[in-house]
């Protein structure tokens, strides 16, 4: 989906139901951002393909906006490949993470049969762990050629969350800083976490994006972009009140993506 003359979503990647996971990627005159790679070599080889395809002579950087692995599961496909990718020192992590990760998928598995033949290893099917070589402890500007982008750490969902910023398109891709139409998973933190994202909240918000690019759900345009500010942020204050994730009680799979 192209959401300005140089930012696209490539959104509803799969990963556990009820969940999709939204990726996408900034094109200038010599270098394409992808923005998160998905959750399995699946979804990287589908990002790759769309960002070849809209400026086949760029080299590619990809930038992660977080650590779970909904968003950095495509990793391996485009390291394979050659390219750079960036992210917070936290968004490193374990094999042992990984396999249960892949675990956890197959436990979420309705069907016993299924669970007991172990089918997540399809979805898994060709994807391997692979960390950021390349570290991000503070904002970045970068220069994609003739057009620039921001990294802006906004942490609180996690502490290695960050967004991309395009303000000459007014496009801001969020990670899961921001997600629309799902309840927000709080239970990566705790209350200073969130106490961080609120404060997040407030610098994205002061950007004033036109469009936004979501972790998850539909990309938000207009008046949506403060509906979805908004929302979230209702959700943190009520958790902060009570002490509590608005999930906490729903058992295990909650934590399963981002």
């Amino acid at each position: 989906m192209r959401v300005s003359e140089n930012c696209f979503a490539v959104t509803g990647l799969a990963y556990s139901p009820p969940w999709y996971v939204n990726a996408g990627f900034v094109t200038g005159n010599h270098t394409t951002l992808v923005v998160d790679t998905g959750g399995n070599a699946a979804a990287a080889a589908t990002l790759h393909g769309y960002a070849c395809t809209a400026a086949p002579s760029n080299r590619l950087r990809v930038v992660n906006t977080e650590k779970h692995f909904d968003h950095i599961g495509g990793n391996g496909f485009f390291h394979d490949r050659g390219v750079d990718i960036w992210g917070h020192e936290g968004v490193a992590r374990t094999p042992a993470e990984f396999q249960a990760e892949i675990q956890e998928f197959n436990d979420a598995i309705p069907n016993r049969v299924r669970r007991e033949a172990a089918e997540a290893q399809i979805f898994f099917e060709g994807t391997r762990l692979a960390n950021p070589k390349c570290v991000i402890a503070s904002d970045l500007h970068w220069d994609l050629g003739g057009l620039h982008v921001e990294i802006l750490l906004t942490p609180g969902h996690t502490p290695t969350n960050l967004s991309v910023w395009v303000p000459a398109e007014k496009v801001l891709y969020t990670g899961d800083c921001l997600i629309h139409s799902y309840t927000p998973n709080l239970e990566a933190g705790g209350p200073e976490d969130w106490s961080q994202w609120l404060d997040s909240l407030d610098r994205v918000e002061s950007l004033g994006a036109a469009t936004v690019v979501c972790g998850h759900g539909p990309v938000a345009r207009g008046e949506q972009v403060q509906q979805i500010i908004g929302e979230v942020r209702r959700v943190l204050r009520e958790a902060l009140d009570c002490g509590r994730a608005p999930t906490a009680q729903q058992g295990p799979s909650s934590a399963l993506v981002s």
